[in-house]
Order: C-alpha cells, then sequence, then structure tokens
C-alpha cells in the first residue's frame, strides 16, 4: 500500500475511518501506538469559535468550532463531571506535585480538563467567553502578539482580540500565554529569531495584562524527532521564564510529557457527542501514530532531496 492511497483512504470524507476508529478501538490502538498511562488529562485545543465554512481535505485539518457545537461541549463536560483546570495545575497533577483544595475541588479529581484557543481570535471574546462564564471554566488563549493591536489586526483573515478586549478579559480571570509575534513556522527561523519571537512576545503579553505570561504554544507542526531543536528551543523558554508549554501533538498529556511541549487533542465543528466523548478518554491519541509517522517519512523524502519535506499548504497539526 503506497503513502498517497493510503492518506486517501484515511481522508476520505464519506468513510471517516478516523472516526471510526477512534469511537470503536481507539483505546486498544493507543495501547498500541502510545505508551499508555492511566494519569491522563485531555487538553483541548480550539482556535476559532464561529461558523466559518473551511475548504479542507479532511475533518482531521479543521480549526473552527461553530458556537452552538462549543456550547454542546462545554454542557457536555459539565453534565459529565469533567473538572476544568488549568495548565499549570495539569502539570502539577502529572508531575506528582501535592494537590492543594482550590475552586471548591480537589485536583486529584479523575476528571481534569483543560481548555486552550490558539490565535488570539475576536470570536473568542464574543462567543466562548460568555459560554465558558456560564459554566465558571477557566481557559487559556494564546496570542500571536504581532496581530493583537490597539485597534481590529486580523490573522488568516479572521479578526483578532484587542489590547483592550485581552486585558478585560485577564481581568475576568482568562489566562494568556505566547503563541510567538509572528506564527511562523519556527524551524525555518535562526535562533536569534526564535528567541525574539518568544522573548517579545511574552513581554508584550505581561506588559499588557500585568500578570506573568508563563505558558507558551508552539505554532504549527512541533518537529518531535528533533531532539536537537527541542533542546535548544526548551533551554531558550526556561531561561525566558515559561513554565509549561503545548503542541499540536496529538494525545492526552500524561507523565511521560515534557511539561513545555505537551500533548493536546484538536477539537473542531466535526466533533459530534460521541466523538468528543472519545477524545476526551483518550481513544484518539492512537491518530499520534499516524502524525509520527507521516512526519519521519516527509523527513526521510526531504533528507534525500537536500532538504527538509514540508507539510500540506495550511495544515495546522502536520
Amino acid at each position: 500500500m503506497n503513502i498517497n492511497f493510503l492518506s486517501n483512504f484515511l481522508s476520505n470524507k464519506s468513510l471517516r475511518i478516523d472516526r471510526l476508529l477512534t469511537i470503536g478501538i481507539g483505546k486498544k490502538l493507543g495501547k498500541l501506538t502510545t505508551n499508555y498511562s492511566d494519569l491522563r488529562i485531555p487538553i483541548l485545543m480550539y482556535h476559532s469559535i464561529s461558523n466559518e465554512v473551511e475548504k479542507v481535505r479532511h475533518p482531521y485539518f479543521k480549526t473552527s468550532t461553530s458556537p452552538r457545537v462549543f456550547a454542546e461541549h462545554m454542557k457536555f463536560l459539565q453534565e459529565n463531571h469533567y473538572v476544568v483546570i488549568s495548565l499549570a495545575e495539569a502539570v502539577d497533577i502529572i508531575t506528582r506535585k501535592p494537590q492543594p483544595v482550590t475552586r471548591n475541588h480537589s485536583l486529584n479529581t479523575r476528571n481534569p480538563v483543560v481548555l486552550t484557543f490558539d490565535d488570539g481570535f475576536a470570536d473568542f471574546n464574543t462567543e466562548a467567553f460568555p459560554i465558558l462564564q456560564e459554566y465558571g471554566f477557566c481557559a487559556t488563549v494564546f496570542l500571536p502578539t504581532g496581530f493583537i493591536s490597539e485597534k481590529r489586526g486580523t490573522f488568516k483573515g479572521i479578526k483578532c482580540l484587542s489590547w483592550e478586549e485581552v486585558q478585560n478579559l485577564a481581568a475576568s480571570g482568562v489566562q494568556f500565554g505566547s503563541h510567538t509575534i509572528t506564527h511562523r513556522k519556527m524551524r525555518e527561523l535562526s535562533w536569534d529569531q526564535i528567541d525574539r519571537e518568544i522573548k517579545e512576545s511574552k513581554k508584550s503579553i505581561e506588559d499588557r495584562i500585568g500578570t506573568s505570561a508563563a505558558s507558551f504554544s508552539y505554532p504549527y507542526a512541533f518537529p518531535e524527532e528533533e531532539q536537537g531543536f527541542k533542546t535548544r528551543l526548551r533551554i531558550s523558554l526556561v531561561e525566558t521564564g515559561y513554565t509549561n508549554g503545548v503542541t499540536t501533538i496529538i494525545g492526552t498529556a500524561t507523565e511521560d510529557d515534557d511539561r513545555l511541549f505537551l500533548r493536546r487533542i484538536p477539537v473542531n465543528s466535526d466533533d459530534d457527542t460521541n466523538l468528543f466523548r472519545a477524545k476526551l478518554a483518550g481513544s484518539y491519541d492512537w491518530v499520534h501514530g499516524l502524525q509520527r509517522g507521516f512526519k519521519l517519512i516527509r523527513q526521510i523524502l526531504g533528507t534525500k532531496k537536500g532538504k527538509t519535506a514540508e507539510p500540506p499548504k495550511g495544515s495546522e497539526f502536520e
């Protein structure tokens, strides 16, 4: 079976093989393809909360979640007794630090979940935040600071938050982290450029909200197989003052994960209740095996051609 056939087969919208496998035997696949641990925390990765119609080759690549579906997701969390915690609290749990009792619950809960939102879109304020307030849920929003302005900037054609909105949301309990300045593919940048992206974005956020911005979200595909790059990036993040971070690596966070490169679960409008439930349970983690395999294949092909193979245009997760 060649790679193109496999890719097309998995991308068939009518079959939705990834959905069928996730709901049917996802847990068993996860045990075969990942280091399976009893201690797992789903960190959900949202982007735009809007009715944007996305032209993508498979629902896997979608990044928009409609307000209706987002409301259904939050209702599901509340009705199924999930406890929404911060990234810092999640790191404490997976590193097995003593857990205090906070917000009327123990962080030793069996059903913790973290909510994150990439790209700093304005619809977080208008669509997501009112629903989060309704349920008393906390969240972290990652800002590409070069697109956040006093007026109304745009990123990928979508309106972004203004600094005034960021300040108001921060005052209401929303946490903010860095998504770099320019949201460029960091693997293509020099280390001087990378250092500037992570340092100046952090400072911009902290200057505006008056509190620490200790969380970092890596834009685009994370080069998980490049140990040298990861080591150098980790040093830079720690020296800059970041204490936790997330990536586009698919999976629930475990005690084996680096606290600065945590896995996440992508979520979008195509996640109905059954698929959403399965993702929360860790049954979607098997997809990381495919994600990693395709990265390795592209890396090998790119090396043979004398350059790094690029992911499909517009791909956020590959």
